[in-house]
């Protein structure tokens, strides 16, 4: 599978992303889909796999605190499409665990609990929602974040067994806003209000001028910290 993902990343090294859709929507035949957290990025990938096929695999993880502009922008994308975005839940019994162990907001307590937040409301809802799926698209970019900055297009990941294709991975914010404006694509309200980067509302604040765009997320936790563990190797 190395070899296989090296010889991607080489032949889509200076391809567009139109290309690269064109290969996984077309030619590769292999299952895909795009996990989307209606962010700016994933919008855009939306917009083109969409545009190539109508039916395409595009699915969300709702953890139960999302804030209500993604919900929002969750319904637009529907209507405008004439899709629905299917959605995977954390079991029921897994958040009463949750709760029963860490309380309502137990996750601001350590890095261990908030770990353990994410893995019931997202981690484990993804893995469902990757299985019998041969490749995994992600709206990851390498300027996103210290912990992103080495990542290629093509990655295997052994956790989920899949290939993980990051179309975006080399553009840059001002590519991904020029995209959205050109092509009307819906896009979350808080992104207007200072957040760049959006997950679930009590770990998602409005950073100020001159921040990483990633600050805003688990901002009391040091940057090597930043990620839920759905894109750590």
């Amino acid at each position: 599978m190395k070899s296989i993902v090296e010889n991607l990343n080489k032949k889509f090294e200076n391809s567009s992303v139109q290309e690269v859709f064109d290969y996984l929507l077309k030619d590769s035949k292999q299952k895909v889909a795009l996990s989307s957290s209606f962010g700016a990025e994933d919008q855009v990938l939306s917009d083109m796999m969409l545009s190539i096929d109508k039916n395409a695999n595009i699915f969300t993880l709702d953890t139960g605190r999302l804030p209500y502009e993604t919900y929002s922008v969750m319904d637009a994308t529907n209507l405008k499409y004439g899709t629905k975005i299917n959605v995977f839940f954390p079991k029921d019994e897994d958040i009463e665990k949750l709760y029963q162990t860490q309380g309502i907001n137990g996750f601001y307590e350590s890095v261990e609990n908030r770990k353990s937040c994410c893995y019931v409301r997202k981690i484990a809802p993804l893995k469902r929602a990757l299985k019998g799926l041969d490749v995994w698209i992600t709206g990851l970019r390498s300027s996103q974040s210290v912990t992103r900055e080495d990542m290629q297009m093509f990655e295997f990941d052994e956790t989920n067994n899949v290939i993980k294709v990051s179309p975006l991975i080399n553009w840059s914010e001002q590519d991904v806003w020029d995209y959205i404006e050109k092509n009307y694509v819906p896009y979350n309200n808080l992104h207007t209000l200072g957040y760049p980067s959006i997950g679930c509302a009590p770990c998602t604040r409005a950073v100020k001028d001159g921040e990483d765009i990633r600050s805003g997320r688990w901002w009391w936790e040091n940057p090597e910290h930043k990620e839920c563990g759905l894109h750590l190797k």
